[in-house]
């Protein structure tokens, strides 16, 4: 018998690490972690360049039912919005800094997690 198949959590902290370490090499740096409030969460908080990118990471065996990237839907979208705001009202330093929501959209691959960074995925006039 093999290892046993890993739970739902430790995918979700894989696909984490993987969307990090991708962000990272690509010249990004990380500002927060699971940013948590009670209405939302926002997974990565990242500087690209002046900008403050609000990151959720999504993970799905396949491109099914659209994939990791279609499966952020408006409620999901709502409160990561909420949550960022939150972020920022909490972290004033960079409450002036332009923003936008991305996802990286995490499959397995080969020989490794494979990512998909999808800068701008989404803008609070999608929201509404």
């Amino acid at each position: 018998m093999g290892a046993p198949a890993p739970d739902r959590r430790q995918l979700g902290e894989a696909a984490e690490d993987a969307a990090l370490a991708h962000l990272l090499s690509r010249g990004c740096s990380l500002l927060a972690r699971n940013a948590r409030y009670p209405f939302g969460e926002v997974d990565l908080v990242m500087r690209d360049a002046a900008t403050v990118a609000f990151v959720e990471v999504r993970y799905r065996k396949g491109a099914a039912f659209g994939g990791a990237a279609a499966s952020v839907d408006a409620t999901k979208r709502r409160k990561l919005a909420r949550a960022a705001q939150a972020w920022l009202k909490a972290n004033r330093a960079h409450a002036q800094s332009p923003c936008r929501f991305d996802v990286v959209a995490v499959t397995p691959g080969r020989d490794a997690l494979h990512c998909e960074w999808i800068a701008g995925a989404f803008t609070l006039d999608d929201l509404y």
